[in-house]
């Protein structure tokens, strides 16, 4: 955790989505996806996703900031007290799995936090993507397409093969 930013003083100007960015990829630098790729590319993608979803400034921000926590690139501290919105905050603390913690209860925090599913949505979407799942070995590209196909169906979305 030695990139992790200093938290912002209580009467900072809110961080605006460039800020979030690069604190996203200062606190990620150096780390990499399942395929080897930089984890910012992810992080981008998930952001693009919320964007052409039509999310809004506080969950495109939370999609920067989704895997933050969860990965310990940045503190629950400082998450509390960083200049984000309240529903920032919280989207990014629902995206947070807990050790242990079920799927089916994770899914439900996820779905009672107001803007939160959208975001999960975009992170699937990208993590389920056949052109960076076709580079992993068979057994765990065979793992991965179970978990997320489960915790889609978990969440009430629709299976993409399945059409409208």
């Amino acid at each position: 955790m030695s990139h992790t930013p200093s938290p912002p003083s209580p009467s900072a100007e809110p961080l605006s989505l460039a800020d979030v960015e690069a604190t996203a990829r200062a606190a990620h630098a150096g780390q990499t996806d399942k395929a080897g790729r930089p984890y910012a590319e992810h992080l981008r993608a998930v952001a693009e996703g919320v964007r052409r979803r039509g999310g809004d400034d506080e969950q495109i921000a939370a999609a920067w900031l989704h895997d933050a926590v969860e990965d310990d690139a940045l503190s629950e501290r400082w998450l509390r007290e960083a200049a984000l919105s309240r529903r920032t905050k919280d989207i990014v603390l629902a995206l947070t799995k807990r050790a242990g913690e079920p799927p089916e209860a994770y899914a439900a925090r996820i779905l009672a936090t107001p803007g939160a599913p959208l975001v999960k949505e975009a992170d699937l979407a990208h993590n389920a993507d056949p052109a960076r799942l076709a580079v992993l070995d068979t057994a765990t590209r065979t793992r991965l397409t179970e978990k997320y196909a489960r915790m889609r169906a978990l969440l009430g979305l629709v299976d993409p093969d399945e059409g409208a």
